[in-house]
């Protein structure tokens, strides 16, 4: 009776062991994938980028500055392999495509070219699926390293060597609120 027990306990042991491992190896694909999501959201917007500088520099081809910061912010978030690398590209290009819309504003046959509207909406559309992606990869996130920290499976993960993944935070509430600098 005895060893019925003592088989039974390590049976549910291994299962709960089965059960946890697999559940740690689901989250950190869906990690994997869910950061695919946003990669290819960016990639959209950078090959985006620059028909809408070009669009721009047809208007305003005295604002050399705000161009090659565009173009150095793109080429950085193309080099991005990281969360935090990526974030810190985000950040670089969504101040500089801040700066370039600003540039815009003061051309208002620009702000009526056709093709700059479809560029502007395209570009709209990538950055609420890149913030849904971010979203999504960032709860995903939260969930895998809440079952790395949390006891039992901190233990499991830890035998197997499952690592914390990084968040995909973009800047601060502080530098949002920040007003564009532009010059002329």
């Amino acid at each position: 009776m005895t060893l019925i027990i003592i088989l039974v306990i390590m049976a549910v042991v291994v299962i709960a062991v089965i059960s946890i491992y697999n559940k740690l190896v689901r989250l950190k694909n869906t990690v994997q994938s869910s950061w695919s999501d946003i990669d290819v959201q960016c990639k959209k917007r950078f090959d985006l980028v620059p028909n809408l500088v070009e669009t721009v520099k047809g208007y305003a081809s005295h604002e050399k500055t705000v161009f090659e910061n565009v173009t150095r912010a793109r080429s950085m978030a193309m080099q991005a392999s990281t969360p935090g690398e990526m974030a810190k590209a985000e950040n670089m290009i969504r101040e500089t495509l801040k700066s370039l819309f600003a540039v815009a504003e003061a051309y208002p046959e620009l702000r009526a070219n056709a093709n700059f509207m479809q560029l502007q909406n395209q570009l709209q559309e990538l950055e609420n699926n890149i913030e849904s992606a971010r979203r999504y990869y960032n709860a995903v996130v939260r969930d895998f390293n809440i079952l790395i920290e949390s006891f039992p499976s901190n233990l499991i993960a830890s035998v197997f060597n499952f690592k914390q993944a990084e968040l995909f935070q973009l800047e601060t509430p502080e530098i949002e609120r920040k007003p564009v600098k532009v010059s002329f």
